[in-house]
């Protein structure tokens, strides 16, 4: 068996460089922050968006009307092929076993099933939300939906609304 002489590589430790600690250390009375100016004051720091004193890019534009982008609704997509590999036949396809199989991540489970791919599996489907193509493949496989908004036992309604 050999014996193994492990080092670091030179170079890879280096002594830490310690700042004003007198003239005759090399880094002493400004300690290497140059003469003066903001930045060689204690607490020194500028804001993000900070333009020198001058009035910052996003006070200079106006800000008008109202965004809904902090409120908006994100669902997770699987589609019906997603379904078919990890499901057996007559399985119940809900957030918990997406989450289970592996397809969902994450604590916000809302979860919309698209109808790409094809589905020869009966599947027992509550879920957050379907497309229209989704519903008719899992009922013409001889599944149920439930869950949905407006949805009926199996059959796709009309009034249902498209999430």
């Amino acid at each position: 068996m050999q014996d193994f002489d492990l080092h670091a590589p030179r170079g890879a430790n280096k002594r830490k460089r310690i700042v004003g600690r007198g003239q005759g250390s090399g880094r002493g009375t400004t300690a290497g922050k140059g003469n003066k100016g903001q930045q060689s004051r204690s607490g020194g720091k500028t804001y993000l968006g900070f333009e020198g004193g001058q009035m910052p890019l996003y006070r200079r534009l106006a800000r008008r009307g109202f965004s809904n982008y902090p409120f908006k609704t994100v669902y997770q997509v699987i589609n019906v092929c997603d379904i078919e590999k990890h499901f057996e036949d007559g399985a119940t396809v809900d957030a918990d076993s997406l989450k289970a199989a592996g397809l969902v991540k994450g604590r916000n489970l809302l979860v919309k099933i698209l109808g790409d791919g094809k589905l020869t599996k009966k599947i027992n489907c509550k879920i957050s939300a379907l497309s229209v193509s989704a519903r008719e493949k899992i009922v013409k496989a001889g599944g149920t939906v439930k869950g949905v908004a407006g949805a009926s036992e199996s059959a796709p309604a009309e009034t249902d609304k498209e999430i």
